[in-house]
């Protein structure tokens, strides 16, 4: 039988300052995903799947940052032109479009959804706007920063690696070789504070002001920076922390066959790009050693 009501097409679009290669990887990447995908601060994705191609499924995982309430975000792709058009379907059966349109530095976005029934166009117009505003500060703001990646390949099934990484004292043991007095403070949890830590000369403490932004066990680790510590005081605003605020370090387990990869993805400027890229292999390496060892 036919649908005869009337599903209202909304129209958003945003004039992205990035060439398109650079918009469709922040797009459709998993780890560029959960960096941007929320309408207001007090919202954020946690967790981003993308099987990119058609008949291939997505899935966000939108949440309240004070746990309150969340939602996955999913539907199947009917169309995927690379650079050009991504066409999908969510699961309640609306239809979504998104169109590229390149010109040199720059790259127009437009995006067509078939707006639900059950709340007001125009709200739905502004939140879907919000996120695509979003993504445009996102990716402007990514080309003066980095998101460096490390992976190793770990003969230790994920529940050991992840085990042995947030091990309180072989945590100080694989991150030493950032810093020779490191530690954390605080709990994994998913949501709350961590400080990382280490002592100067005088034995003052310094570091990040940190919260662990998802943990799911064996699989994905989130860390969100928020801030520094010197000594006693945290500072979570200010130009001095504006380089850190809404940093990402995240950590992926992927087991097959009693076997692990465990990939790094770190933000960070071009001042530590050459610092982390001699330190990160040396750390995964010190938890391969760990992991591989006898329990």
């Amino acid at each position: 039988m036919e649908n005869t009501s009337k599903t209202a097409t909304v129209t958003i679009s945003a004039n992205v300052q990035a060439p398109v290669a650079k918009v469709w990887q922040c797009w459709t990447k998993p780890q560029h995903i959960t960096r941007w995908n929320n309408a207001s601060d007090d919202w954020h994705t946690t967790r981003a799947e993308n099987d990119l191609r058609m008949g291939g499924t997505f899935l966000s995982r939108m949440e309240a940052k004070d746990g309150s309430t969340g939602f996955d975000f999913n539907g199947t792709y009917t169309d995927v032109q690379e650079h050009a058009r991504i066409a999908y379907t969510l699961e309640d059966g609306r239809k979504v479009e998104i169109r590229f349109e390149p010109n040199g530095t720059e790259t127009h976005m437009t995006e067509v959804f078939e707006a639900d029934q059950s709340h007001p166009v125009e709200m739905q117009q502004a939140g879907w706007q919000a996120i695509l505003d979003n993504f445009k500060k996102y990716v402007e703001a990514a080309a003066k920063s980095r998101t460096l990646h490390y992976e190793i390949n770990i003969q230790a099934p994920a529940e050991k690696v992840y085990r042995t990484m947030l091990d309180e004292e072989k945590y100080k043991t694989w991150t030493a070789v950032f810093h020779p007095t490191s530690h954390y403070k605080g709990s994994w949890e998913k949501g709350a504070k961590i400080l990382f830590l280490g002592l100067d000369e005088q034995g003052v403490a310094g570091g990040m002001v940190s919260r662990i932004k998802e943990n799911i066990p064996n699989q994905f680790i989130s860390i969100e920076h928020l801030g520094l510590v010197q000594g006693d005081t945290e500072i979570t605003s200010g130009p001095e922390v504006t380089e850190w605020a809404g940093a990402l370090e995240n950590y992926t387990f992927t087991e097959a066959q009693g076997e692990t990869v465990l990939a790094i993805d770190v933000d960070t400027n071009e001042e530590y790009e050459a610092h982390f890229s001699e330190t990160w292999p040396k750390a995964l390496q010190k938890i391969k050693e760990m992991s591989e060892a006898g329990s």
